[in-house]
């Protein structure tokens, strides 16, 4: 009987971690929280979760040397799954504290929800809650995921990549925004599994699957 695919959650000084490790590890995955370069680059996948600022995530990752780390991981072919600020990371820059520079592996920036919606109503931020991600394309993970999902989110700021074609999951709070990006062997999602039960569940269950098909 072969072991449970090892997955590297980088630690680079964010919270929540612990919580995310739980979840795969419901999901029949071995998780390692790591702060360990070397250890994300021998895993059989990479999850980088997340709270908290951009320019603080970049700033500890380019210090610790696991951007880097992520970058090989992902260039080998080992699947990806970023989760909330580990899908803003993702992208050439954010604003958030003054423009900063991502990992650079998806073209486009992080921008601050308006104050305003479409309609002129003030918009309330952060967005925090409950909301209905609707899935569209083609990837490994969302042949196990249906076309509407409710997850929890909770953050200020939202990626706006460059190309369309790498958003999978759209939702609306002040307008339609990225909910879910995919790339090859990079999933991300901007709301937090570990917190949306059973969807949640399905979720890390379909990056399990997809794993073990990669290793």
């Amino acid at each position: 009987m072969s072991s449970a695919p090892r997955i590297a959650v980088v630690d680079y000084g964010a919270g929540n971690l612990r919580s995310v490790a739980k979840a795969l590890a419901r999901s029949g995955l071995a998780p390692d929280v790591t702060g360990d370069p070397a250890d994300v680059r021998r895993a059989d996948g990479v999850v980088l979760p997340g709270v908290g600022a951009f320019a603080a995530a970049a700033a500890s990752l380019a210090e610790k040397k696991l951007g880097d780390a992520v970058r090989d991981s992902i260039a080998a072919g080992r699947p990806y799954l970023g989760l909330c600020l580990g899908l803003q990371l993702l992208f050439d820059e954010g604003e958030e504290h003054g423009v900063t520079p991502g990992l650079g592996l998806l073209p486009g920036r992080v921008t601050r929800f308006p104050e305003r919606d479409a309609s002129g109503a003030r918009l309330r931020v952060p967005h925090i809650g409950w909301n209905e991600v609707r899935y569209r394309g083609e990837h490994p993970m969302l042949a196990k995921l249906g076309p509407r999902e409710l997850y929890y989110f909770v953050h200020s700021f939202r990626a706006e990549p460059a190309h369309a074609d790498v958003v999978v999951g759209r939702v609306d709070y002040g307008g339609e925004f990225a909910a879910a990006v995919a790339a090859g062997n990079v999933f991300a999602v901007q709301f937090h599994p570990e917190k949306s039960q059973a969807a949640g569940k399905r979720l890390l269950d379909a990056y399990a699957a997809w794993v073990a098909q990669c290793r």
